[in-house]
């Protein structure tokens, strides 16, 4: 989690990673000379200070988990954001478009400050430890990447998806990169017909097809849970919060691109019959194995995957996207998006090293 958040911090500092320049004029020791900007708004000010906050947490909780000392892991937690923040307001002269800040960087060392204090209290009140045992009654010991990629997976949600809980839509933006590069090379016939094919669009997916893409978006967070949760019980309990799960992020994700008075608009005719047929099956797959769940979980997400591949974007899909990509939301733009393409191959990477450690 903490690789993850430093990942988006990254993203998000150095968006859109195009047009690299050296300032005319400037020295290197210039650079570091970052000029105090007056408040610019309290979104913004508000977006620099929380988006670190889960940095410091999460430093001051892997270094105590690692055998540092409180105070040390303390330090720690609050020097490396700090410096990362640094690092990035620095490098944002060389990227046309983005103004680094003396503000924007004390706004983001603060709110480092205030994770890792948060944290430091959490550890020093016992609950860290109380969630660490919550955690062995409930979970397997080797699951701790599975966990992170459920917590992962309703912040992928709120990135537009062309079908209702369709992860993993990355084939029509890696077809336009290639047919970028390639767009001038003529190297194959192949190759121009990527670049012909590039953009154009689809015909929608037949209505039997959308709903098994849904009801096998909703299913493949579920199996992944079982394979790593003790006891038929508890098991339970997790099947079935998948379900308010993804009707909580899918609502607040349609709220955020069409506005709170559209925020059901997702809820077609076929959305609630997939969405009780996955239940079911969540719930019939607790009585199972881990490890069939395990595999039954790699056979769910490569059919979501292939499903997803075939949804076409349509204007609604496109309109959404210009939001987040052109106005506020391109804050949120590279960790949504990030995590919604590349949650089911990360989930299927990790289901293939369990089951071969298992074989």
């Amino acid at each position: 989690m903490l690789a993850a958040c430093v990942l988006v911090l990254l993203y998000a500092s150095l968006y859109p990673f195009e047009g690299w320049r050296w300032p005319p004029g400037a020295s290197a020791w210039s650079l570091l000379r970052l000029p105090w900007y007056p408040q610019q708004g309290g979104f913004d000010d508000a977006i620099n200070f929380a988006g670190y906050i889960p940095m410091g947490l999460l430093a001051f909780v892997v270094a105590v988990r690692r055998g540092r000392g409180a105070a040390a892991a303390l330090v720690g937690a609050v020097a490396v954001p700090a410096a990362l923040s640094l690092a990035l307001e620095v490098m944002q002269h060389l990227v046309p478009g983005r103004v680094p800040s003396a503000r924007d960087w004390a706004l983001n060392a603060l709110g480092a400050t205030c994770g890792a204090l948060g944290a430091m209290v959490l550890h020093a009140s016992g609950a860290l430890d109380r969630w660490q045992r919550l955690r062995a009654r409930w979970f397997e010991p080797d699951s701790a990447f599975a966990l992170a990629l459920l917590v992962l997976w309703p912040v992928g949600l709120l990135f537009p998806a062309p079908v209702p809980l369709g992860l993993g839509h990355v084939f029509d933006a890696l077809q336009l990169a290639v047919a970028a590069l390639l767009r001038d090379a003529g190297w194959t016939a192949a190759a121009a017909d990527l670049v012909a094919r590039a953009g154009q669009r689809e015909p929608p997916l037949p209505p039997f097809r959308e709903g098994a893409c849904i009801v096998l978006g909703l299913l493949a967070p579920t199996l992944l849970a079982l394979c790593v949760t003790r006891t038929r019980g508890r098991r339970l309990v997790m099947a079935l919060g998948a379900l308010p799960m993804a009707l909580a992020a899918m609502t607040l994700s349609t709220a955020l691109n069409f506005g709170p008075a559209h925020a059901l608009a997702w809820m077609l005719p076929s959305v609630g019959p997939a969405l009780l047929v996955a239940s079911v099956c969540g719930v019939l797959a607790c009585g199972l194995s881990v490890r069939t769940n395990a595999a039954l979980a790699l056979a769910v997400l490569a059919a979501l995957v292939a499903l997803v591949a075939q949804a076409p974007a349509d204007p609604y899909y496109a309109a959404s996207l210009q939001g987040w990509e052109q106005g506020r939301f391109v804050r949120f733009h590279g960790l949504a998006q990030w995590i919604g393409w590349l949650w089911p191959y990360a989930a299927i990477a990790w289901l293939l090293a369990r089951l071969s450690r298992r074989s």
